[in-house]
């Protein structure tokens, strides 16, 4: 760490190294947001089933359950930087294999949902590697900041993917696919000039059971990172429609693949208004009640998006829904990041990224589930009813979490 008093904003842009790291995450965030559009639309085109659309979230999970200990490890073993670039590689010969296929006009249901797996796979091990990375680029006393700026970066790249990815797939399935080979090669390359000091500890000649799983015993001895870790999971779990735009945008408000993709930016653009307060304005005070409020309107917001039938309605619910989750988010990173080691930074980061996954994908699965069960907007209001639920619950379960004041 270069410093023990926290720099503005400006002054963390002109750092090499962390201006490298945005660069990277975000281009890293724009192919997967470009292939979230793309893969979507395309099982949905295939298939027509909402059931599928869940199924693209449970594959990509699975690699993310099968391997948080190895990759946690991974992380904390083995330089991160190179961790993150074997990972952008795999991805963008993934891409590259996607786009030969959709020109080709070969690709099937199964093999999309292939490289879905092994997308899961090179993010399993990314995540938790680029998380920790960040505490070492920021500065000291910077950590809110920085997280506020990184998560803002791959915000902007969030808003900008989903509808490139829209237009590419309208003009042809393949140009989305190719522009996500390119952006994970670059994103590769700005990774391998970032400056890391102290990365991590020489390597151990073995790794035991006892390494891999510190991670887990680390976050159950810390009731306020095990709350924060959990109610991630849960609330996001239940309140996730992500999985359910390709029907909203085609049968509830009749849009197209264009319209899909704004829907899909929509969140990001919130988030990134949001960003730009953070930035400038870091929360001082309760954050632990600030991360639970941020919760409950991330519920409140699902409920509004749910019932819409009006474009203009639904893109300004998912904005304050993506506002509201950047709040949680800096809290959370922030929160986890301080507390742990550095040497222990890649476990405990690959078990958070598990329980993420876990929100987010999982989410998807249950809301395709749901969906199929009893229709779209149903259980789109039951997951939003379900995250204001949690985010009560776990105010009375974890009153530590609640009453942390401020991050230090």
């Amino acid at each position: 760490m270069s410093s023990t008093i926290p720099i503005g904003a400006g002054t963390l842009l002109k750092q090499s190294s962390f201006l490298f790291f945005l660069l990277s995450r975000s281009l890293s965030r724009f192919s997967s947001q470009i292939a979230g559009v793309a893969i979507g639309w395309q099982i949905y085109d295939l298939t027509g089933r909402a059931f599928d659309l869940g199924m693209v979230g449970l594959i990509q999970f699975l690699p993310t359950a099968l391997l948080v200990f190895v990759a946690g490890s991974a992380a904390d073993r083995y330089p991160r930087k190179r961790v993150v670039q074997l990972c952008q590689l795999a991805e963008a010969l993934t891409a590259l294999y996607l786009c030969w296929g959709a020109y080709a006009g070969v690709l099937t249901e199964l093999q999309l949902f292939a490289a879905t797996f092994v997308l899961g796979i090179t993010g399993a091990f990314e995540s938790p590697a680029t998380a920790a990375l960040l505490p070492l680029i920021a500065p000291s006393g910077s950590l809110q900041r920085a997280s506020a700026l990184s998560s803002g970066a791959a915000q902007l790249a969030t808003i900008i993917g989903p509808a490139l990815g829209g237009f590419a797939y309208a003009v042809a399935p393949g140009l989305a696919y190719g522009i996500m080979v390119v952006f994970w090669l670059l994103g590769m390359l700005f990774t391998g000039v970032i400056e890391v000091p102290d990365d991590v500890p020489a390597p151990k000649e073995d790794a035991t059971n006892a390494d891999l799983f510190a991670g887990v015993r680390f976050i159950w001895q810390n009731p306020a990172i095990l709350g924060t870790i959990s109610l991630d999971l849960f609330a996001v779990l239940f309140g996730g429609v992500t999985a359910l735009l390709p029907i909203y945008a085609r049968d509830i408000l009749e849009t197209g693949p264009l319209g899909l993709g704004i829907l899909r930016a929509a969140p990001a653009v919130g988030a990134l208004a949001m960003t730009a307060v953070l930035a400038q304005h870091t929360i001082s005070r309760h954050v632990g009640l600030r991360m639970f409020q941020a919760v409950i309107v991330f519920g409140a917001a699902t409920m509004v998006f749910a019932v819409s039938h009006w474009m203009w309605v639904s893109v300004a619910a998912l904005a304050i829904l993506g506002a509201a989750d950047t709040i949680s988010v800096v809290i959370r990173f922030s929160l986890v990041q301080l507390a742990t080691p550095n040497e222990m930074r890649g476990r405990v980061g690959a078990v958070n990224f598990l329980f993420i996954n876990a929100s987010n994908q999982l989410g998807q699965f249950e809301s395709g589930v749901t969906a199929a069960l009893f229709g779209t907007m149903p259980a789109a209001v039951l997951g939003g009813v379900g995250t204001i639920a949690i985010a009560l619950l776990w105010m009375k379960l974890f009153p530590a979490l609640r009453a942390v004041e401020r991050l230090e």
